[in-house]
């Protein structure tokens, strides 16, 4: 659908691919291809598209836009992130063997433990430990590698050049899930990674207004086992939301600077903070691990987990305090959010694992916003009482 346009930075590709204008009418803004189905001139003939289920003019454009941020030969769009994430697991033969990270979504956590579980086999480990990693494939012998980096929500980073050396050395598939850095701040496919995953909802949309997922990867192989399963399944995005993520992407660029400004300022302001315990953040120096962070990522996002002082009293009475930071499930648009973790997005892990991964009842986590940072801050002094 796009013109070769050459190598360009990602925040020209973010506006431009696969946005050309509209053939008929010179629109500089692609339509909404809202339709069911395509008239096909004879049974079989037909202009590239037959179904939207199967295939959408609307989707292709975002698809084309999404590949070109992740340095992909292909990209599929899909209804949610946990629907991009079972197309991945039913490409899988029965009984594999999966090693995911310990610290992960609790949503990816539910879908492993409760749904999965009857078809494959999930050992959680920590992948900062990296000298433990060769003994962990030595014994679990896995098919697929699953990671979080940044982890949700205690943002582990895991070296992604040297797990997917080690997983080509033993023919294991390497899926990153790449939602909380976004396509800009971070490209796992140029670090080794065979498949990355997003959950659209999040930064690549940016504006709270649609459930989407996307799969990245560059085997062609891998990727016709995925549409396969798409279209039979029927995960697909609907040509609206498709349309509102490709509108949401053009502002990607501007939108993960100051995500990324206001995380940084803000963290250091915690950081100092009497009320407050810990703070973790990768562009934190007392970060353990700062020093990948800056050599794997082009910036630091905009997530933080930091850690009142204090039990879950202490911490609903920050959280009813904050009037600018809402409190909800979800994360990465404008506005700024909060999240309870150990209550809300990871109440599906177990008491005993949330708290052997360090999720407590006084850990808060942060989807900082592109609000003005002096706001930002006074709400938080605010609350931090």
């Amino acid at each position: 659908m796009s013109k070769n346009l050459g190598k360009l930075h990602k925040a020209t590709n973010a506006i431009h691919a696969g946005n050309e204008p509209e053939k008929v009418t010179g629109a500089i803004i692609p339509p909404i291809f809202q339709t069911s189905t395509f008239v096909q001139t004879s049974p079989g003939k037909h202009q590239g598209y037959e179904y939207t289920r199967s295939h959408n003019p609307t989707r292709t454009a975002l698809e084309e836009c999404l590949a070109s941020l992740e340095n992909a030969k292909y990209s599929m769009v899909t209804s949610s992130g946990m629907s991009a994430i079972m197309l991945i697991l039913h490409t899988l033969k029965k009984d594999a063997k999966i090693l995911c990270g310990d610290d992960v979504y609790g949503g990816t956590y539910r879908l492993l433990t409760k749904v999965f579980n009857k078809y494959h086999q999930t050992t959680f480990i920590d992948f900062t430990q990296t000298k433990d990693l060769e003994k962990a494939f030595k014994v679990n012998k896995p098919d697929l590698v699953w990671i979080e980096t940044p982890t949700n929500p205690l943002l582990k980073l895991t070296d992604i050049k040297k797990l997917s050396k080690l997983c080509k050395k033993n023919k294991v598939i390497l899926v990153v899930d790449n939602t909380f850095m976004s396509s800009f701040f971070q490209n796992p496919l140029d670090l080794g990674a065979d498949i990355v995953i997003h959950s659209m909802t999040k930064y690549l949309n940016g504006h709270s207004d649609v459930v989407g997922g996307c799969l990245m990867l560059n085997d062609k192989k891998i990727y016709d086992q995925l549409w396969f399963l798409q279209n039979s399944i029927g995960p697909s995005q609907s040509p609206f939301d498709s349309w509102l993520v490709l509108r949401g992407l053009k502002t990607l660029a501007i939108r993960m600077e100051r995500h990324a400004e206001n995380a940084s300022k803000i963290a250091k302001f915690l950081e100092k903070h009497p009320q407050v315990e810990k703070v973790i953040y990768p562009g934190l120096k007392s970060h353990p691990q700062h020093k990948l962070a800056k050599s794997q990522m082009h910036g630091f996002g905009g997530m933080i987990t930091f850690f009142v002082k204090g039990d879950l009293a202490k911490s609903r009475k920050f959280l009813k305090k904050l009037k600018l930071f809402k409190l909800a499930e979800s994360l990465g648009g404008v506005e700024s959010l909060v999240d309870h973790p150990a209550i809300m997005t990871h109440a599906s892990i177990p008491v005993k694992e949330r708290e052997k991964l360090g999720i407590t009842n006084n850990l808060i986590r942060l989807s900082v916003g592109i609000e003005d940072l002096d706001d930002l801050l006074n709400d938080l002094k605010n609350a931090l009482v």
